[in-house]
């Protein structure tokens, strides 16, 4: 049967996250639903780059899907995004897939963005995009700490007690913490995260953006391993799922 590669985005506050799940709706269900009309009216299964959890955006989500309906990319892409309606989701491209490729397993590196809104005015038009810190975040602090966490690491005690990677080894590629006037904006880059890795860093490293915490203090914690010690969860709204990456580079992602 044919195979499509999609590139997607969403808004992730209506959903239990990307992958199915028996309390509630997910991305991947209305995708799957959405496209049983193009595979003789039986949802068709989806695989994405990026699992992301309840909560979490997508700007650059990248999934396959196979159908039994042999039509052209757009035609497949008009369709979906016709029948995903009302929900937030919305296919910005579809391609034929090369033999062999799939969006998890071919992917090479990952990139999430996380949002801060740093001002005392709770947010009205970022709400639901952001998190709110009302108490200055010294910025540089936090970008200071969050070079020391760069490299190949055990990150077990920045995963979540219901990961179920088989060990915590991640190699972490880039993160980066910027000011942007009243919004902190923090970039991680890796081939894969662990559950929870992306919004664990940032709410560890926001205890050094607020004073309470020294700049050494998230690699002393990356050393422990132990999950206690880190700070708190970031919110789930404020992490946009950016890009998926692959090799040989596709250019419809």
């Amino acid at each position: 049967m044919p195979r499509y590669a999609l590139t997607l985005e969403y808004d992730g506050a209506p959903f239990v996250g990307w992958q199915r799940q028996a309390n509630g709706l997910s991305v991947q269900q209305v995708l799957e639903e959405a496209a049983a009309a193009l595979n003789n009216g039986e949802p068709a299964v989806t695989t994405a780059a990026g699992r992301t959890d309840a909560g979490v955006h997508a700007e650059g989500q990248v999934a396959d899907i196979e159908i039994a309906a042999d039509l052209a990319p757009e035609r497949v892409r008009e369709a979906l995004n016709f029948r995903t309606r009302p929900h937030p989701i919305s296919v910005l491209r579809a391609t034929r897939a090369a033999e062999g490729w799939s969006a998890r397993f071919s992917c090479i590196g990952r990139g999430y963005r996380y949002r801060i809104l740093n001002r005392r005015p709770r947010p009205a038009l970022d709400a639901g995009r952001v998190w709110h810190v009302p108490q200055r975040l010294d910025a540089g602090a936090m970008h200071e700490a969050a070079q020391m966490l760069l490299g190949k690491h055990d990150f077990s005690a920045y995963r979540a007690a219901s990961c179920q990677a088989k060990d915590a080894l991640r190699t972490l590629d880039r993160l980066d913490v910027s000011r942007f006037g009243e919004e902190i904006e923090i970039r991680a880059e890796a081939r894969s995260f662990l559950h929870h890795q992306v919004r664990n860093m940032v709410g560890t490293l926001a205890q050094v953006g607020l004073g309470k915490r020294p700049v050494s203090w998230p690699r002393s914690v990356l050393d422990g391993r132990d999950r206690t010690r880190a700070g708190q969860t970031a919110p789930a709204e404020g992490l946009t799922f950016l890009f998926a990456r692959y090799d040989p580079a596709p250019d419809w992602v």
